[in-house]
């Protein structure tokens, strides 16, 4: 393949007003041109891009002469015009949605493909937010290899209006697609077992709001079948489904207020899914679960007055066993001020929560949309990557847990000081299955990760939405997909091997969420936390996926459920679907085999142990666990002492853990 160049330097054309339809589009190469004005044939909605279709388009074509990758932007230094573009393939009889973007820098307009030679490309600016003239700029780069390459799918019955749904919800834990076409439809692409979909329509009462905002789902009844949470720019409607899975209600709530990130989680840990809901314009709002009705609540978890909450993630940073929350901000006040401030709650244990971000070094005044978070080095402790949506006030943060409640910046170095490209969707899964937990979020591409918190983007950037981009398995091969809008993308994939692990909750929330999974192997230790609602809109799989490289085997995965019961299975298959029900296993005195770290005496105890610990070990924390796999004691360690004064008699495992989230485990006896 001969080298492509760069063409930025060419001159400026001038082509008027004569782009005014798909037919009479006019033909660009490499270089910078000038839209008088927008006064053509509107673009087709099919790319469902928020705020609806402008009412009239300025149309030009591309067409590669060879495989490239090409770049449209009106990020030109000087132009301040208000800019949006949509890219289509095809011809004008029948237009695809390549990619679109809309306030990519600012208010200009940056978007990028992988241009196929002999295909031309339908470029489209509209007129939602201006019709005057403005320079857009079209450039070429050089095709190299993939490191993960996904072939892309039409699927014609996805819609691809509103924030995207891939979550199983027909109960045979293989995901499946949620579009919501209106207010009173939804399809349901359900996966079968042999591939494909079967895509079933549904009508449901008027919910008044469709989700513009974000969509979460989760079984908030605990019948097995998953309910959705729609957000809004009014508030919020829950469409519950029936004891079936057959048919869908609504709850539509009567607080309207500007949603953002919505969650289904279980605030108060009683196994009942509650919802919480990021207010723009002033504090947070939840809804707690008493077992028949959903129950508004304000306060205590985000009460900045003027909101600029945008995405909530509910994960366990400090490895204590109990969700804390994470909220990414973008809240007009100015920096320092509060309203674009990240915040980090600190879950007391009590049903409070404290912010506890300016001690853990996360309180960052970034125009952050979304953040995601994982475990990116493998020392079973959450990490965190803050991406941006606007540069305004800080870039892209990519920030190491210490495992004593704080965070160091390790942005230098990572590969993300380089990416000056936004998004609204910052998500973390190990797509190529190496081991290794990958972020998807700005530049159209996947950054890959190593492990040491470098992050490498894919050699060509890939056909993505800025946001409307859902994960999970659609063709149930081990290797994650990605909703495209109408499309999706299904990984390719390669040698590596796999495991997926699926829930179900008993004690705990039926769908497992707020669990943490564990799986141990020659790698050492990978870790993830089970959530309803990541990124900034969308919902992807509430199935727990590992990559494991060319690993053989997988010595025991650990369960650790929010009842505090604790489920191990050992021995555990590569490449297979791992099904756990809570409590099935009962093998909590397999939770280490390690114990040799320390010993406990006197041992039977009656109102004292004291741990004896090796250098390597210094356990700062411990649970105590009936054989029922039952958490009946939670106590900080004090000078190696625990007080098991009010244990009844019998035989307990303790589980203790040091200040890096390392756990072992000591059988005692309570006399």
């Amino acid at each position: 393949m001969k080298k492509i160049l760069l063409f930025s330097s060419l001159a400026t054309l001038n082509f008027g007003l004569a782009q005014t339809s798909c037919n009479n589009a006019v033909s660009v190469t490499a270089g910078t041109y000038t839209v008088s004005g927008i006064t053509g044939t509107k673009a087709p909605a099919d790319c469902g891009i928020d705020f609806g279709i402008g009412t009239a388009g300025a149309w030009y074509k591309y067409t590669a002469t060879q495989d490239v990758n090409v770049t449209v932007s009106t990020v030109i230094p000087g132009q301040t015009n208000d800019t949006r573009v949509l890219i289509f393939s095809g011809d004008c009889a029948v237009l695809n949605c390549v990619t679109t973007n809309d306030d990519y820098s600012g208010y200009s307009a940056q978007a990028s493909f992988r241009g196929v030679a002999d295909t031309t490309y339908y470029i489209v600016f509209d007129n939602k937010w201006s019709s005057a003239g403005f320079e857009f700029k079209v450039s070429e780069s050089e095709v190299v290899e993939d490191r993960l390459s996904f072939t892309s799918q039409l699927v014609g019955e996805v819609a691809g209006e509103y924030n995207n749904c891939i979550v199983d919800m027909n109960g045979d834990y293989l995901d499946d697609i949620v579009s919501v076409v209106n207010k009173t439809k939804i399809i349901i692409s359900q996966q079968k077992q042999e591939g494909g979909f079967d895509h079933l329509t549904y009508t449901i009462p008027n919910t008044f709001v469709e989700p513009q905002w974000s969509i979460a789902a989760g079984d908030y009844d605990n019948n097995g079948f998953n309910d959705l949470i729609y957000g809004s720019s009014s508030g919020i409607t829950f469409v519950k489904a029936n004891m079936m899975g057959t048919g869908y209600t609504i709850d539509r709530k009567s607080q309207s207020y500007l949603t953002q990130r919505t969650n289904f989680v279980d605030i108060n840990n009683d196994g009942k899914l509650d919802a919480f809901v990021c207010d723009d314009n002033g504090p947070n709002r939840y809804y707690m679960n008493d077992g028949t009705n959903m129950n508004h609540n304000r306060g205590g978890l985000g009460n900045f007055p003027s909101g600029g909450n945008y995405a909530s993630t509910w994960t366990d940073y400090d490895n204590d066993g109990d969700l804390d929350l994470f909220i990414a901000k973008c809240g007009e006040g100015g920096a320092g001020v509060g309203g674009n401030i990240d915040e980090l709650y600190l879950n007391n244990g009590n049903g409070t929560f404290t912010n506890v971000a300016g001690i853990a070094n996360l309180a960052e005044a970034s125009q952050s949309w979304s953040a995601a978070w994982g475990d990116f080095n493998n020392d079973g402790l959450m990490d965190v990557m803050i991406g941006i949506n606007s540069d305004t006030d800080g870039l892209n943060k990519v920030m190491r847990n210490n495992g004593d409640g704080t965070f160091s910046d390790v942005t230098a170095g990572s590969g993300y000081e380089n990416i000056m490209e936004m998004s609204r969707e910052y998500v973390t899964y190990d797509f190529d299955n190496d081991g290794f937990l990958d972020i998807l979020g700005a530049a159209n591409t996947i950054m890959f990760g190593d492990g040491n918190f470098k992050f490498t983007p894919n050699g060509n950037p890939y056909a993505l939405d800025n946001y409307r981009r859902p994960v999970g398995d659609l063709n149930n091969d081990g290797f994650l997909d990605i909703q495209n809008r109408k499309s999706i993308l299904i990984n390719n994939g390669n040698s590596n091997k796999w495991l997926k692990v699926t829930l179900q909750g008993v004690q705990s929330n039926r769908n497992g969420i707020g669990a943490r999974v564990e799986i141990y192997g020659v790698w050492g230790k990978q870790i993830r936390d089970v959530q309803s609602g990541t990124g900034f809109g969308n919902m992807s799989t509430l199935n727990t996926h590992f990559g494991i490289g060319q690993a053989t085997k997988i010595d025991k995965v650990v369960i650790k459920w929010p009842s505090g019961k604790m489920d191990t299975v050992n021995n555990v298959t590569p490449g297979t679907t791992l099904h756990v029900v809570e409590g099935s296993t009962l093998a909590i005195s397999e939770a280490s085999d390690k114990t040799e770290l320390f010993s406990v005496y006197p041992n039977p105890a009656t109102d004292i142990i004291r741990l004896k610990s090796k250098k390597e070990f210094s356990p700062v924390a411990a649970k105590l666990y009936d054989l029922n796999g039952k958490l009946v004691l939670q106590k900080e360690i004090i000078k190696n002492e625990i007080s098991v004064k009010a244990l009844m008699p019998g035989v307990y495992l303790i589980v203790a853990n040091d200040r890096n989230g390392n756990t072992y485990s000591q059988k005692i006896i309570k006399k």
